[in-house]
């Protein structure tokens, strides 16, 4: 019966110590990384049929506002999320080149599909083709980290 209670024992730090996750070294990053953009997110191709222009950026920015700062913040970087750096994997910011280097239709992919497990929700049906495609100009034309305030649902 002891014998019983130490397995016991021993399973449940196993289960609790074996479940850590530790952030990903520099090879792991460069293995996923390399993944996403060259074999996982698809539509590398399309183009963005929303062109530039102050109309279209800001609704691109209103859009971003409704839709992507609860985790990404105002600005797209993460500024005033309280949750961001505790994911796993983290949370790039948007101005980072892990983001930046995506084509705009794979931006717009990520947009529509979401990147199981991250925590990125599939946005397909919820916004509309134009709403997403204005997302992606503006997450082309990102303000400077920390400019745009934190999103009012954590600011006390």
């Amino acid at each position: 019966m002891a014998r019983l209670g130490q397995l016991t024992g021993f399973g449940a730090a196993l289960v609790l110590c074996g479940c850590k996750v530790s952030r990903p070294n520099a090879v792991e990053r460069g293995v996923v990384t390399f993944a996403k953009h060259h074999v996982t997110v698809r539509n590398k191709a399309a183009k963005n049929p929303v062109g530039l222009s102050a109309e279209n950026l800001a609704a691109g920015k209103e859009a971003f506002g409704h839709y992507c700062v609860a985790c990404h913040g105002m600005d797209g970087q993460n500024t005033g999320v309280p949750f961001a750096d505790k994911m796993s994997p983290p949370l790039p910011p948007l101005s980072s080149p892990e983001v930046q280097e995506y084509s705009d239709g794979q931006l717009k992919w990520v947009i529509d599909n979401g990147i199981w497990p991250s925590g990125m929700p599939a946005s397909k049906n919820t916004l509309s083709d134009d709403e997403i495609w204005s997302i992606v100009l503006y997450l082309r034309h990102l303000p400077p980290a920390g400019s745009a305030g934190e999103p009012e649902m954590y600011s006390h």
